[in-house]
């Protein structure tokens, strides 16, 4: 079976590189109460709406008519990881795992760079739901109806190709604007009659007059 794959985009301005990254940390062993532990519960959900892969890659079921359970079981899992997990969590180990998941669940690499940029994301969240801190939360439910990831997903894969033929066709003129539009160059550009000059045999053409009423 063949293996979907996203192309990588561009940097994301003033998100961390993967090689800034590295070595990062969330957690001291220090324990999530039952209130952050919900409060990043609905983080991660939130996060994942606004996942366009893997909203792209549940949309299309890539990982079969399940697909919509298998994302859902990933952000339990992470979930999980970060609630149950004794001391320090690692970028590295949530981006691995990530990585593992979405390849085995959705046959899919995402290489867009965006598996990277959730990763950085959660382990910003659950740092400050450790602290009481759910501004990042808040901020995402608030945002929530500025649309999600689903309908944009949607957008670029179905619409994507259909506006740029349609803007191919609608940018390419018809042979009748040609011939208007080469008409009316020649009517233009057309340069004005000369005066009269003698011929070969010394005649003098005149040119007839317009506009001169009636005869």
């Amino acid at each position: 079976m063949e293996v979907a794959q996203l192309r990588r985009l561009p940097p994301v301005p003033n998100a961390l590189s993967p090689q800034a990254m590295a070595g990062s940390t969330s957690g001291g062993g220090g324990a999530l109460s039952a209130q952050a532990a919900a409060a990043l519960g609905e983080g991660i959900g939130l996060v994942f709406a606004r996942w366009t892969a893997l909203q792209m890659a549940v949309e299309n079921q890539w990982g079969g008519r399940d697909s919509r359970a298998k994302a859902d079981q990933l952000a339990e899992s992470i979930l999980s990881w970060f609630a149950n997990s004794k001391g320090k969590h690692y970028y590295e180990d949530l981006v691995d795992m990530m990585y593992d998941t979405v390849s085995e669940s959705f046959n899919a690499d995402f290489e867009d760079g965006s598996v990277e940029e959730v990763a950085e994301q959660l382990l910003i969240m659950h740092e400050e739901c450790l602290q009481s801190n759910y501004s990042s939360v808040e901020k995402l439910r608030n945002s929530r109806a500025q649309g999600n990831a689903v309908s944009q997903s949607r957008k670029m894969v179905v619409d994507g190709d259909d506006d740029s033929s349609d803007d191919d066709e609608d940018d390419e003129p018809s042979m009748v604007d040609n011939e208007a539009g080469s008409a009316e160059k020649m009517a233009v550009d057309e340069p004005k009659p000369s005066k009269p000059v003698p011929d070969a045999d010394g005649w003098t053409v005149v040119p007839p007059r317009r506009g001169r009423g009636k005869n």
